[in-house]
């Protein structure tokens, strides 16, 4: 089996969006430690058991978590998969970040021209000007 590593659009959108909320930090955060029930979640904060569930569907919709059942309850654990996507994703904007900077050290390293005099052209038809304006 081949692991998928590209993220779609829409699924970029739902784990930036997922991730936008403290809350939902801390549960993915709880999550990766140890999987917990829902009720147990909940506990941990004040908001209604109704309004974690939310935080938790948001997070089950961007599949940065998996929720299954055992009896009653409702167990909830990260999902390692898609977490390692996401930072891949976040590695390559990274390395978009460095190129840049390291372009912009490069241009900054190289030497300027003395002042007052301004760089030869590189356009082959100014050295034709001046060649022909001395006629």
């Amino acid at each position: 089996m081949v692991a998928q590593t590209e993220l779609s659009e829409a699924e970029v959108d739902r784990v930036f969006h997922a991730l936008a909320t403290s809350t939902r930090r801390d549960i993915l955060r709880r999550t990766i430690e140890r999987e917990q029930s829902v009720s147990t979640l909940a506990s941990e904060y004040e908001m209604s058991f109704a309004a974690v569930q939310k935080h938790v569907a948001v997070l089950e919709a961007a599949n940065l978590i998996v929720k299954r059942a055992e009896g009653r309850e409702r167990l909830v654990r990260a999902n390692p998969e898609m977490i390692a996507r996401a930072r891949a994703l976040l590695a390559r904007y990274e390395e978009l970040w460095r190129s840049r900077i390291a372009r912009l050290d490069d241009l900054l390293a190289e030497p300027s021209p003395p002042a007052g005099k301004r760089p030869a052209s590189t356009d082959p038809t100014s050295s034709q000007r001046t060649e022909s304006q001395g006629d």
